[in-house]
């Protein structure tokens, strides 16, 4: 049975109820969770397997537009949507359920693409929500791969590569509001327990509009089936990567949340 999973921003149980109801209605099984906002303990991480299920076909955020405003729910929300999109496609289908008003601005980076439905129309969003669940996840195509590793006691791990046929002469990482205290080369999919690094390079400040981006990184060769690994102490509100630059030429992916 195909699986819809609800992540609650505020704690309205009568409302996670009710939309659970009309869900379970069409056949569908609703899963779910109160959010956690504790995002030094990486509680984020909470909901991650079940998300990445086989069976889930559909993630429900609901909330206020306090709550995401609030920089450190942007930033796990951010956290989990990379992850799933890393297993199951750019293209998984996330929906949105806040008040009628809510701009898509208000979202971040990660969840640009999600639908947006007012809540109070929870009880005839019922086959929409159907609908979305049965279809086939979207291909989306970049030239990039990015996922998220939350390891409580270990750290946060950002693992970046190329996509596709292209293959990087080397690769580089910066964060603004936060540090880097580690990185690595590997296989893609899993933090390596040690490495060989080739010219590797640290601290390097760069400006980005008005923030200064400390970056890291090394000119290991990567394709398709390897990553860059970086460790990252605190939560950036802005991260900047790409393949290692050639003479003064950046080709950097900016992502905010």
């Amino acid at each position: 049975m195909k699986k819809v999973w609800i992540t609650a921003l505020d704690r309205d149980f009568e409302a996670v109820q009710k939309l659970t109801s009309v869900i379970q209605s069409y056949g569908l099984e609703a899963e779910g969770h109160f959010w956690v906002d504790d995002v030094k303990r990486m509680s984020w991480t909470a909901p991650l397997e079940k998300l990445q299920a086989k069976e889930t076909a559909l993630w429900i955020i609901m909330g206020s537009p306090e709550k995401f405003s609030a920089p450190t729910i942007r930033f796990g929300l951010s956290m989990i949507a990379f992850s799933i999109q890393f297993k199951k496609g750019r293209g998984f289908p996330i929906m949105i359920l806040t008040e009628k008003d809510f701009s898509a601005s208000l979202l971040p980076m990660a969840l640009k693409d999600a639908e947006i439905k007012p809540v109070a129309d929870a009880s005839v969003l019922g086959a929409k929500i159907a609908a979305r669940s049965g279809m086939p996840v979207k291909g989306v195509e970049t030239p990039y791969h990015l996922y998220v590793h939350g390891l409580p006691g270990i750290g946060l791990w950002f693992e970046v590569g190329p996509a596709g046929a292209v293959d990087w002469s080397g690769a580089f990482f910066g964060v603004h509001d936060a540090e880097i205290d580690f990185h690595g080369v590997g296989s893609a999919g899993s933090i390596p327990e040690r490495a060989v690094l080739e010219y590797p390079v640290k601290g390097i400040k760069m400006m980005l509009e008005e923030k200064e981006i400390t970056a890291w990184g090394i000119q290991n060769r990567l394709d398709a089936s390897s990553s860059y690994y970086v460790r990252v102490q605190g939560e950036p509100d802005t991260i900047l990567f790409g393949p290692y630059p050639d003479g003064d030429e950046l080709d950097a992916h900016v992502i905010s949340f």
